[in-house]
């Protein structure tokens, strides 16, 4: 697994070293830049609530990256912004679909008032579109399963993601190789399991094409 070579590299290790972790799998560089790309953004948005402590001032950061999403969508972002800039490019190159952006700023709004977390949005949405990242477009319902199984261990519901695995593993029985690392990190249930161990459950559920 490479090593963060780049600031993005760096933020995406610092926000969600699990996906990170799994991005190390990617063999083309050209790929894996595109994945880091996309978990930067995402990066930015877990980032607002570190920053400001009230959410109408969060809420607030979240529409100004809404509003960012029309210059990502049309092909000129915001100059001078590293994310936006290479966001805008990878959106292009491969033809994503705005509404998860979309869906996935609002789960942030809503979560900052208080609301339940829409965990598709969340983590059903991004990993669809990492998946069409290196795989390209027609594999997004084979990895919804995997998405729901990443969200339940993420918030910490351990039991009911290891009753997901099996339907998560059946769906994506057909899903290319290519794009296995933009799912792998859905088998990292527990979060307090120490990095080298988190390398050799992604090494080996990527070997094996399960999570």
């Amino acid at each position: 697994m490479t090593e963060a070579a780049s600031p993005l590299e760096a933020q995406v290790r610092g926000a969600d070293l699990d996906r990170w972790l799994s991005s190390r799998l990617v063999s083309d560089p050209q790929a894996r830049a595109d994945l880091i790309a996309l978990y930067a953004f995402e990066a930015e948005l877990m980032a607002i609530p570190t920053r400001v402590t009230q959410p109408l001032l969060a809420e607030m950061r979240y529409t100004w990256w809404a509003e960012q999403m029309d210059g990502v969508f049309a092909g000129v972002p915001r100059k001078g912004h590293p994310v936006l800039e290479v966001l805008t490019d990878l959106v292009a190159r491969h033809a994503l679909d705005r509404a998860p952006f979309d869906a996935l700023i609002e789960a942030h709004i809503g979560r900052v008032h208080g609301e339940a977390h829409d965990l598709d949005a969340f983590y059903v949405g991004p990993m669809q579109a990492a998946v069409q990242v290196l795989a390209g477009p027609g594999h997004a319902d084979r990895v919804i399963e995997a998405g729901r199984m990443r969200a339940l261990g993420q918030v910490g519901r351990v039991e009911e993601a290891k009753a997901a695995r099996s339907g998560a593993n059946a769906a994506l029985k057909g899903l290319p190789i290519s794009a296995f690392p933009a799912v792998a990190s859905a088998t990292l249930i527990r979060q307090d399991e120490p990095e080298p161990l988190k390398r050799l459950r992604l090494l080996w559920a990527t070997l094996r094409g399960r999570v």
